[in-house]
């Protein structure tokens, strides 16, 4: 079923969202490595995943035969580079999932069109992923050239502008060899615009975010860009910045009632999503943070708590090394640990000098049963998933 973004929006601005009050079907993304399904501003809409868990492990069966544990392991790790020899020298000696290229990267990895040379020592497809989401969160502007906030998106644009906008920022960025986005950012906020979401956030009122964020996220996917909306359950109204120590967001029945809408109704539209470092009073255990929860990712996976279909696709950390949120608390290894114990699929941090000494830790932890194995075995196969190397 094809239905006009326009149409969409306003369908979801007038019913309160596909989950909370209209009939409709969720809409599935391409793999991180496939081309563009479409260049117009449609929406392709399949119905939404009946599992409360992420693929299971028995659809990538043939694939987990074929990985050691060590390679297993180095699948959930997505790292910053500074450039192509870092980026290179990782992929070729440790095998991992992913690279994330951030303000400290080189951009001659990106402008000379380096990045599908260290694609190609792989094994597997390589998550190359980035922080773009327009405004002061761009890596690329110098490249490009630059995008509005989301705030001034939504306050200057139409949904169908938005979308357009998307859709050739994502074309940009595949050209460089990019294929995740870490964005759009579908925090609820009225914060200032310098404060840490601000203008990062489209709007305080949840539906407005829910139409500019899903049709910056088509862009994406339309592009051959596979979005992922953040910070989950919602970082919008929380107590303070997690790049300077603890966070605390209202309960979490307020969250439901506002932050947590444009997950619930985006969530489905074939997405990834990141988890943010924030402890949610009445869901999260005293010091620790939803990037780490069982609690929090089990809300995200099973939906029920929050009124959303179960969500079956990658949910990512938010940086594990450079907010103190979790280096206060949290040596690298032991952080990592935490997350894929909690249920996330790939761990996220900013250097390429612990992956070495993360992976011998995280072997340990498989070892002595602190990381079950089944566990490991599943967030595999739903990261393959996502980047194409599976499919069931």
């Amino acid at each position: 079923m094809r239905i006009k973004f326009l149409k969409a929006a306003t369908t979801i601005a007038l019913c309160g969202g596909l989950v909370a009050g209209c009939s409709g079907e969720n809409g599935t993304a391409d793999p991180v490595s496939s081309a563009p399904t479409s260049t117009t501003s449609e929406i392709t809409s399949t119905p939404a995943a009946s599992s409360s868990a992420p693929v299971a492990a028995s659809c990538g069966s043939d694939l987990l035969a074929s990985l050691s544990l060590r390679q297993k392991l180095a699948q959930l790790l997505n790292v910053g580079v500074t450039g192509t020899d870092d980026a290179l020298s990782i992929v070729q000696n440790e095998e991992i999932g992913g690279i994330f290229v951030g303000s400290w990267t080189d951009q001659s990895m990106l402008t000379n069109r380096e990045v599908p040379q260290v694609a190609s020592a792989s094994k597997l497809p390589l998550m190359v992923t980035i922080d773009e989401e327009g405004g002061r969160v761009s890596r690329v502007a110098d490249i490009l050239g630059p995008d509005p906030s989301a705030r001034e998106t939504a306050q200057t644009m139409t949904v169908e502008q938005t979308y357009q906008m998307a859709l050739e920022r994502g074309r940009g960025l595949k050209d460089l060899g990019i294929t995740v986005n870490y964005a759009p950012d579908v925090d609820v906020s009225s914060q200032p615009d310098d404060s840490v979401i601000g203008d990062r956030s489209y709007s305080d009122d949840p539906q407005t975010v829910v139409a500019y964020a899903g049709a910056y996220a088509q862009g994406m996917r339309d592009a051959g860009i596979f979005p992922v909306i953040k910070h989950f359950p919602g970082h919008g109204s929380a107590s303070g910045d997690s790049h300077r120590g603890e966070v605390t967001t209202p309960p979490l029945q307020d969250l439901i009632a506002s932050d947590l809408i444009p997950f619930r109704e985006l969530s489905g539209t074939g997405v990834g999503v990141m988890m943010g470092h924030l402890e949610v009073p009445g869901l999260t255990e005293p010091g620790t943070p939803a990037s780490i929860s069982p609690a929090a990712v089990a809300l995200l996976r099973d939906g029920v708590g929050y009124g959303a279909a179960p969500f079956t696709g990658p949910v990512f950390t938010d940086d594990l090394s450079g907010m103190q949120a979790i280096t206060d608390r949290y040596d690298i290894a032991d952080a990592v640990q935490a997350a894929l114990v909690a249920g996330v699929d790939q761990a996220l941090w900013l250097t390429t000098d612990d992956v070495p000494r993360v992976l011998d830790h995280l072997e340990q932890a498989v070892a002595s049963g602190e990381l079950p194995q089944a566990r490991v075995d599943q967030a595999v196969v739903t990261v393959a998933t996502a980047k194409g190397a599976v499919t069931c």
